[in-house]
């Protein structure tokens, strides 16, 4: 995966909770990975559309609009 776990607990913790529950880290772990997986894509499709080979601040603030939705 892509973020590591001790990451996502970090960011519960942070959040406000006390204790976390394995499965519980493995879940938001998971859907975490596939949301930022989703936004990459989305990005290199975009900058691909306008025919760039960089990602641009705009693609991926598009990105987040179209996941938004």
């Amino acid at each position: 995966m892509y973020i590591p776990r001790s990451a996502i607990k970090k960011i519960l913790k942070e959040a406000g909770a006390e204790r976390i529950s394995d499965e519980a880290v493995s879940l938001f772990h998971n859907n975490i990975n596939k949301i930022a997986f989703t936004m990459a894509s989305r990005s290199v499709k975009l900058a691909k559309h306008a025919k760039r080979k960089t990602i641009a601040p705009s693609d991926i603030k598009l990105a987040v609009q179209t996941t938004e939705a």
